[in-house]
């Protein structure tokens, strides 16, 4: 399984990030041709108290080769430039392969 990470640092307006997050961005990036697995996750804090990090997306795909066809569809396209419109200032973007530990 192959992953593409976004992790959001904490949004000046949590209210309008969720809005364009869960309305706009989330129905787009759905629509990616081979996403077999979108899962969010809200980070509440940390260890040692307040976390810099607000949310979590795994996007999950069956392989590399998967998640690169995929970034290269409109859909994909589409997402990414989403991305970088409303939150290109507080995401990073990483490429994960599951592992067995």
């Amino acid at each position: 399984m192959a992953k593409l990470i976004a992790l959001y640092k904490q949004p000046e307006d949590q209210a309008k990030f969720d809005e364009h997050y869960y309305n706009v961005h989330t129905p787009i990036t759905k629509e990616i041709p081979g996403l077999r697995e979108m899962n969010v996750t809200k980070i509440v804090g940390s260890p040692m108290g307040k976390s810099d990090y607000y949310l979590l997306c795994e996007m999950i795909y069956d392989d590399q080769e998967s998640l690169k066809k995929a970034m290269k569809t409109d859909e994909g396209k589409a997402s990414g430039k989403d991305v970088m419109q409303f939150a290109g200032d507080i995401v990073t973007l990483m490429i994960g392969e599951e592992v067995d530990g």
